[in-house]
């Protein structure tokens, strides 16, 4: 095992550190007209699993997406099951029966509005998170979240990377590849800059490291290189076909939770 470890700090500017895969991702869109928007996850955890289909903004309007109401929605894998979706509320459908399984892939297909919609995702295997621990900051005073994992080796692995504290999903996540640490163990570091977001004795921390497929991957990674930075940016990378927006995504899931002392 290679012990040589690969330490990655991500800066949390204004309190933003990332986002929970069951929430809904706040899409910077360029878009003129409206489109679909799709956003669906699958987890090898035990379900319901949501798909959310809404209309898209402009990206100069209020990011309030129209629900897409009345949609046929089904979840699929490639050993012959399959799940029809119910809209709980409005825009919103959920899965009843369907378990995410590694190395299975799903597809799913939305019908509305005379259109058909598709999309696959492959289900990796699960990365263990070795630990999640606080230490002192390297670069001022302060102490940092740290989470340790071990990339395995020979098989391309991608990864997103994501945040609780006190149980609330925040707002902003991380995807990376092991392009330059396959079979290396790897350490995140999560710090605050802002003095009244710093975390207090008593506050919990969690971390998903969720493990996608390479499409899902360069979905995330075209999303948090444009996060609304530019006057006009590029509508993230879709692995839904037929002009759709978003993303779905089946994925593996590891979770550690620490008390801050």
């Amino acid at each position: 095992m290679n012990k040589f470890k690969i330490v990655i700090f991500i800066t949390i500017i204004s309190g933003l550190c990332f986002s929970s895969c069951q929430k809904v991702i706040d899409l910077k869109l360029n878009t003129s007209s409206s489109q679909i928007v799709i956003q669906g996850n699958i987890y090898d955890q035990t379900g319901p699993y949501t798909v959310k289909i809404s209309k898209s903004v402009n990206f100069d309007e209020s990011n309030v997406y129209p629900a897409v109401i009345g949609a046929l929605v089904i979840i699929s894998d490639n050993v012959g099951n399959s799940d029809t979706l119910t809209e709980a509320s409005s825009g919103i459908y959920l899965t009843s029966v369907l378990r995410g399984m590694p190395g299975r892939t799903y597809t799913l297909t939305v019908k509305t509005d005379g259109k058909i919609y598709t999309a696959c995702s492959t289900l990796p295997n699960a990365v263990e998170i070795d630990s999640l621990y606080m230490e002192k900051y390297r670069f001022g005073n302060g102490e940092q979240i740290t989470i340790d994992f071990i990339d395995p080796a020979n098989v391309d692995n991608y990864y997103r990377l994501i945040n609780f504290i006190n149980d609330s999903e925040q707002d902003q996540s991380y995807a990376t590849s092991d392009k330059l640490y396959e079979g290396k163990m790897v350490s995140y570091s999560f710090m605050s800059l802002v003095s009244d977001k710093k975390l207090k004795a008593g506050d919990k921390v969690s971390v998903w490291l969720e493990c996608v497929d390479k499409f899902v991957y360069e979905y995330f990674r075209t999303t948090d290189n444009e996060s609304g930075q530019s006057a006009s940016p590029a509508n993230p990378t879709s692995n839904i076909n037929n002009g759709a927006l978003g993303y779905f995504n089946a994925c593996s899931v590891c979770t550690k939770s620490l008390i801050v002392n």
